[in-house]
């Protein structure tokens, strides 16, 4: 598995930890540094950082964009793995649109039901055509 990829994965994890737990995503990503027998990936770090920074942003969009779907009552692992995707597309410049769809995809199909990778596919393509006219 590529590191930016086992990145995402260990993103997701220190996000949903704190979703499920109500905790401060920065919390828990100090709480797995200290567990961990070696360091975090920057990238990790990097995506727990700009998805608390930019959090309401996030969760704003995908409110208003997700169909038929509130953020609250989304799947967990969902709202976490959609949460990366659209940091990503938004304020990762050296990350293809392409490239954070498909692993947001793939994240989905591993980890949560059948129908989250189209899920997270259409929401994440959707907000990818929306870009340009998107304020951050």
């Amino acid at each position: 598995m590529p590191a930016r990829s086992r990145a995402r994965r260990r993103a997701l994890e220190v996000l949903f930890e704190a979703d499920l737990r109500g905790m401060n995503p920065l919390d828990a990503l100090a709480a797995r540094q200290q567990r961990a027998e070696h360091p975090l990936n920057e990238y990790t770090i990097r995506l727990v950082e700009g998805v608390h920074a930019h959090r309401e942003r996030i969760d704003e969009l995908l409110s208003t964009y997700s169909v038929g779907w509130a953020l609250d009552r989304m799947p967990a692992v969902d709202r976490n793995i959609l949460r990366i995707g659209t940091y990503e597309l938004l304020w990762e410049d050296d990350v293809p649109d392409a490239v954070a769809i498909s692993e947001a995809v793939a994240l989905a199909r591993e980890l949560s039901t059948a129908e989250s990778p189209s899920f997270v596919n259409g929401l994440l393509a959707r907000l990818m055509e929306l870009k340009p006219t998107l304020s951050r």
